[in-house]
């Protein structure tokens, strides 16, 4: 099943303590890239979760947010840095007398100063508590990974509708070639009648320019091709692997054989449905710019 490179996912619990919340979103993106925002001292938590998604995210800009809120403080601590708070207080005092200034700032003025206070916290279990996240986490993957699919299935009917609409031109221009043929043999022998009067004509000389017109305009090549990328593409969007870039570059290789046919075409209809082929490509590369 193909997935939207476009998700999101919640998932929160308690356990073992601690109130744990991991919450995933993300945009499209060539590769994997992996931003977390998580408390400071769950630091050693990032790496881990990153690997941990990247196992079941193969592409796309991920945004992580964690919080783990402890709900057990008997084991915190509160201590006062007395070394920066008498740097603080004496410089307090310096601009007070240097400005003329009333000496006001008390305890809470001096306490929103950084690193006032310094807070310890009993020694934690990190594999214990990576333990939790992961349970956690794996289930605000697995909602994130639902609404991939969910915008996936839509992508993959607007591809595959897409891709027989290709199909249905690649028959009209297979139809109409051979008629280009014909129209060109009718007009050239009008037009050497016209030139020549009822002098003979060279038949052999008029059907060996016929020939060299009819190599030219050939696309049954092209459209053979055609044919079988677009099989390709359906079978792409069967698969359960991340195929968005493997789709990417068989889109490429359909643009070619558009663009040769497009090249070759000396007939207004069949240009016609090379510009119809070519707005249909673009379309589906929109759509699997966004695939996984």
């Amino acid at each position: 099943m193909i997935r939207s490179m476009t998700g999101f996912g919640r998932a929160s619990a308690q356990a073992d303590g601690y109130i744990i919340t991991v919450e995933l979103k993300s945009v499209n993106h060539r590769y994997f890239e992996f931003n977390c925002r998580l408390p400071r001292q769950y630091g050693f938590l990032e790496e881990k979760l990153k690997t941990y998604i990247n196992s079941r995210v193969s592409r796309g800009k991920v945004d992580c947010f964690l919080t783990v809120e402890a709900l057990d403080t008997d084991n915190a601590q509160v201590f006062i840095n007395h070394t920066l708070a008498s740097a603080y207080v004496k410089a307090l005092k310096e601009l007070s007398a240097e400005y003329s200034l009333r000496e006001d700032f008390g305890t809470v003025a001096l306490s929103h100063f950084p690193d006032v206070f310094v807070l310890k916290k009993a020694e934690e279990d990190e594999e214990r508590l990576w333990e939790n996240v992961k349970s956690i986490a794996e289930k605000a993957v697995d909602k994130f990974i639902e609404m991939r699919e969910k915008e996936g299935i839509k992508m993959k009917e607007d591809v595959y509708k897409r891709g027989q609409y290709i199909l249905d031109c690649v028959s009209f221009v297979e139809q109409r070639s051979p008629e280009t043929v014909k129209q060109y043999n009718l007009k050239l022998t009008e037009r050497v009648h016209e030139l020549l009067g009822d002098v003979s004509l060279d038949e052999g000389r008029i059907l060996q320019e016929v020939a060299v017109f009819a190599d030219k305009v050939a696309v049954a090549e092209e459209t053979v091709r055609l044919r079988s990328h677009i099989e390709q593409l359906n079978h792409f969007l069967e698969s359960d692997e991340a195929i968005g870039r493997k789709m990417d570059f068989l889109v490429q290789e359909i643009n070619r054989e558009a663009n040769t046919i497009g090249s070759k075409a000396s007939d207004v209809e069949i240009a016609r449905k090379v510009v119809d082929i070519k707005a249909e490509i673009e379309k589906i590369r929109e759509q699997i710019q966004n695939i996984e």
